[in-house]
């Protein structure tokens, strides 16, 4: 089946504008959608519909819109097999874990139906008689979400949840190359009882987005902007926004340590590692970066890592695999640049070659048909250190590095040092180990004996440093991004009451009292 996917405003579908096609990377003769693609003028057109749709959404009780979250979640759920076999296709994910990035749309919205009924202010004592004092949680207003294809479902549901649930309206820019994937879940929300303009879908480039982005914060149509996705997109949308006083909630790279102590269970690290750094054929925010392993141990665990790396079975995402195809060949062709940052003094792991799988390069223990796909050989590189590219940067691929450690302090200095802070593991035995690396580490994100990868629905995810500007998405964190705090004082005194001046006076006391000895 080939889909047809555009832009959707105010309920009405906008047949302008270029087209492009949107390939299975598993078979890139399977064409899965025609999408097309629409200029800045949907951009702002969409927000236009989503300023004229809030007051009225907004007005809605919270409980209420709570319900819609509830029927979205169910929606989702009865419809589960086939969205996550659309990931499968579209982006090549493998189809486990493509139903498991469907379960978390649901356990999202079975965790925020519920925060309709407890978007909690609070009342607060006055210092004067006669008033009263309440905090509110108002909606932003219009919010911009703008999101990445290699989390096509779960990821926008953590902004488009939570925002809704507010009493936001939303203009959703979905990654063009999971067009397919964003339709069919805007699709489910509308059937869910969103009126028209309260969500609002639009199918573009980046290029357009951003100039869409900019028009529409100008003309003062967009009051919240969300996105997840690079670094350097991130910094220029945030640039963008501090222009109009805005704080974007950003949820960008990542290149996320995991710690070996020499006490560490070695064959759960080794697995931690495996699904950490090749999950999802490594393009995960939350990838694996680089293992550091105490020295007493490196060489066990590389030995590990490396045979359950070559004895992993890779290819056709509908089987069983670790892993299968790159999601675009433009993503293919940045692995190959990451590959030329491997330096004489590092060691090559993994696979049977390196790069592109194919025919000529071919990979023990692949299943399906490589020269049809974008399918790379899993890479690990030993010996990485502190001064090399492999450890500054982030290499969105499944390529893994592997580096050495001393002492603890080392390992902390390692864990911190290329700037950025998503996720990071230790694995140890040790209790103060994990609370020491815990206090010390600067992830927004820390796991101990796990992987560096997931999170649950209810917990804040979310970076600081070359990751992100400390927003927080999920669990009732993320409330503080699509809300604003609203302060009342109520005064029924039946005069003026001026704060800080007109303060109820108290007798005098003796501070200079002491007893006796």
């Amino acid at each position: 089946m080939q889909h047809k996917c555009a832009s959707v405003v105010a309920g009405h579908p906008r047949a302008d504008g270029t087209v492009l096609l949107s390939r299975n990377p598993a078979n890139l003769d399977d064409v899965v959608a025609e999408v097309t693609l629409g200029g800045p003028e949907t951009f702002v057109d969409a927000a236009r519909a989503a300023r004229s749709a809030q007051p009225a959404w907004a007005k809605i009780p919270a409980p209420v819109r709570g319900q819609v979250i509830a029927r979205l979640g169910r929606l989702v759920e009865a419809n589960k097999a086939a969205l996550a076999r659309l990931i499968t296709r579209e982006i090549g994910k493998p189809y486990a874990e493509s139903l498991g990035e469907v379960q978390e749309i649901v356990d999202t919205c079975d965790f925020f139906l519920g925060e309709g009924r407890r978007l909690y202010g609070q009342t607060v004592p006055s210092e004067m008689p006669d008033k009263q004092l309440f905090t509110f949680r108002v909606p932003v207003g219009v919010t911009a979400i703008i999101t990445a294809a290699n989390f096509p479902a779960a990821v926008p549901s953590w902004y488009l949840v939570p925002a809704l649930l507010c009493g936001n309206t939303v203009v959703w820019k979905p990654a063009e190359l999971a067009a397919a994937v964003g339709q069919a879940l805007a699709e489910l929300a509308w059937r869910a009882g969103l009126p028209q303009g309260v969500l609002n879908l639009v199918q573009a480039d980046g290029k357009a987005t951003f100039e869409g982005l900019d028009q529409a914060l100008r003309n003062g149509l967009v009051d919240k902007v969300g996105f997840t996705g690079s670094t350097d997109v991130g910094r220029a949308i945030s640039e963008l926004c501090g222009r109009h006083l805005q704080s974007p909630c950003l949820e960008l790279g990542g290149k996320n340590p995991l710690v070996v102590m020499a006490d560490a269970n070695l064959d759960l690290a080794v697995e931690g590692a495996l699904f950490s750094g090749f999950g999802s054929a490594g393009q995960r925010c939350t990838s694996l970066g680089t293992v550091f392993v105490q020295r007493e141990v490196h060489d066990e665990f590389l030995s590990r890592f490396s045979k359950a790396v070559e004895d992993a079975v890779i290819g056709d995402p509908s089987q069983d695999v670790l892993y299968g195809p790159l999601i675009d060949t433009r993503y293919a062709e940045r692995f190959e640049e990451y590959l030329k940052l491997v330096q004489p003094h590092h060691t090559v792991h993994g696979s049977t070659g390196t790069g592109r799988i194919t025919d000529a390069n071919p990979r023990k223990g692949f299943i399906g048909h490589a020269e049809q796909g974008i399918f790379v050989h899993p890479t690990i590189v030993d010996g990485i250190t502190k001064d090399d590219d492999l450890y500054r940067n982030e290499t969105f691929g499944p390529l893994v590095g592997v580096g050495g450690f001393d002492t603890f302090d080392e390992a902390v200095e390692l864990a911190n040092g290329h700037g950025y802070g998503l996720s990071a593991a230790i694995y140890t035995s040790d209790a103060s180990n994990a609370f020491r690396f815990r206090e010390r580490c600067r992830a927004g994100m820390v796991s101990v004996n796990n992987s560096t990868s997931g999170a649950e629905a209810h917990l804040p995810f979310g970076g600081n440093g070359l990751s992100g500007n400390g927003s927080r998405q999920s669990g009732v964190w993320v409330l503080d991004q699509f809300t604003r705090w609203q302060s009342m004082n109520w005064d029924y005194a039946g005069k003026l009451q001026k704060a800080q001046m007109d303060m109820v006076e108290l007798p005098e006391a003796d501070l200079a009292f002491r007893l006796e000895g």
